[in-house]
């Protein structure tokens, strides 16, 4: 797994954890927050935005994805995710695909939960941030490599 220190591991969850507060999930009432870390520091934030068609919905991960490829974003360092639950969530697999498209296979991906800074609850009653590679998130996958060019 690539190397994440503490500062930057806190940096995105605090970021997703924000990112979360622009969800608009008014259809399933359930929040999705991501924050991407690119390469040169900078973090990318994103909610799920839901539709009435349902198709038209998209997911947090995905958002924070567009956000950065359509402003030029392409490398990345790691990601983190949160929801409301007390548990970790991991990413759909449609996700799963996106995130497999443009980032390495040993990027750390953070599952973290949604209680993880609350401070109104005890540290003892939190779940831990579970911390994945894309690799585990999606073994097997198929990528742009598989590609012909």
């Amino acid at each position: 797994m690539a190397p994440l220190n503490d500062t930057d591991k806190a940096r995105i969850i605090k970021a997703a954890t924000e990112a979360k507060e622009f969800a608009y999930s008014v259809y399933s009432n359930f929040r999705v927050g991501a924050a991407l870390l690119s390469s040169s520091g900078e973090i990318i934030k994103g909610a799920n935005i839901e539709n009435a068609s349902y198709g038209g919905t998209i997911c947090a991960e995905r958002t924070a994805f567009v956000k950065a490829v359509s402003e030029g974003i392409r490398e990345f360092t790691a990601l983190a995710v949160t929801t409301d639950m007390p548990s970790a969530i991991s990413p759909c697999g449609m996700c799963r695909q996106v995130i497999r498209e443009f980032c390495s296979l040993d990027m750390p991906v953070l599952l973290v939960p949604g209680n993880y800074l609350d401070p109104s609850v005890e540290e003892s009653k939190k779940a831990a941030v579970q911390i994945m590679t894309v690799d585990e998130l999606l073994p097997n996958s198929f990528g742009p490599e598989h590609l012909p060019k």
